[in-house]
């Protein structure tokens, strides 16, 4: 039996997943994987033998590699979690879709737009499947809100605000010389604190078509912004505007108000806090269960990676469509990209 096959015989049953890079981000996958059935984390490497040994000791049943090769062959290892730095993703990704793994990567998928269309078209040409990571689309409230946009609920999207004022000090910059900076970050507030928020966006108000956008680097002492603004024209003709920072004092929870012909839905981090709508909303209103990362990146639970992980599972193992493919993930990247380029060029980024 090939390796190819005995790596699809095994898929059958089990997810085995080596995660590279061992970090805070490996440690919500870690516990998220540990709560998904069908799913193992089995390996784990770094570029620091003794983060991997730390972070092996936190969770005894996975083996240390000593290297990302070492890993890599591994046939037991069907799937690869990049966790590492931005900078990173590009080249552990395409490494492990060349050692004929699946891919799990985090978000931002990568930091240009032809990387992550080497990704897209690799992962197809080679029938692995290539999935971001993007939690927040799995909230209840997310959902909720998804539904009645497709059901016609909210009518015709109009325009829709988001805010993300966050605060991030100059001492969370210092502590990892590559956050704050376009090689390894992939750039600041939007890429970095942001996607998230610009990722939910889209996926409600649609396909975007055009941004127009300013960043700026205001307090913090970074290479990248800490501070945008930016107007999205989606191609269904309505508008968006982006409004963060990681400069607010205090910081606020992530807002969104969505407007349509038929009323309005107001979101803040995952809890619907307005629902004007013609239908009652499904769910109670209340505080958000999966936290908050406006003060504090550690402000969140794994509560929605581990409902991501499920969806990624069920379709390795079943064919359930996945929710966040390559393709999703390069979305909030172009709008991103997209404004770093008006900024700099004072004119409007087709998408």
């Amino acid at each position: 039996m090939s390796t190819t096959e005995k790596l699809e015989r095994r898929m059958e049953n089990t997810v085995r997943i080596g995660i590279v890079g061992c970090g805070m981000v490996a440690r919500y996958h870690a516990k998220a994987i540990a709560e998904t059935p069908n799913a193992m984390l089995v390996g784990a490497c770094s570029k620091s033998l003794s983060s991997t040994r730390t972070f092996c000791s936190e969770f005894p049943q996975v083996r240390a590699y000593n290297s990302y090769d070492e890993m890599l062959a591994e046939h037991d290892i069907n799937t690869v979690a990049v966790c590492s730095p931005t900078g990173n993703h590009y080249e552990q990704a395409k490494r492990a879709l060349e050692a004929h793994k699946h891919v799990v990567v985090e978000k931002p998928i990568c930091i240009t737009l032809r990387q992550a269309d080497d990704l897209i078209r690799f992962a197809d040409e080679e029938s692995l499947s290539l999935c971001v990571i993007s939690q927040t689309r799995f909230s209840d409230s997310a959902t909720i809100i998804k539904q009645a946009i497709d059901n016609g609920e909210l009518g015709r999207p109009i325009s829709a605000s988001l805010m993300m004022r966050y605060m991030r000090t100059q001492a969370y910059y210092d502590q990892a010389d590559w956050r704050g900076t376009y090689a390894y970050d992939g750039g600041g507030v939007l890429m970095n604190q942001g996607i998230h928020g610009i990722d939910l966006l889209c996926y409600f108000m649609g396909k975007p078509q055009s941004v127009t956008g300013y960043a700026k680097t205001m307090l913090r002492s970074i290479e990248a912004e800490d501070t945008a603004v930016a107007a999205i024209e989606f191609e269904n003709q309505s508008v968006a505007v982006i409004d963060a920072t990681v400069c607010s004092q205090p910081p606020f929870p992530k807002r969104f108000i969505l407007c349509g012909e038929k009323g309005t839905i107001i979101l803040e981090d995952d809890a619907i806090t307005l629902w004007n709508l013609p239908t009652p909303c499904p769910i109670e209103m209340k505080a958000s269960a999966g936290g908050s990362s406006s003060a504090d990146p550690k402000g969140i639970t794994h509560i929605y990676h581990a409902r991501e992980y499920r969806n990624i599972v069920r379709h390795l193992l079943n064919g359930e469509a996945l929710l966040i493919d390559g393709h999703q993930g390069r979305i909030p990247l172009s709008v991103i990209l997209g404004v770093y380029e008006s900024s700099k060029t004072g004119r409007k980024v087709l998408l």
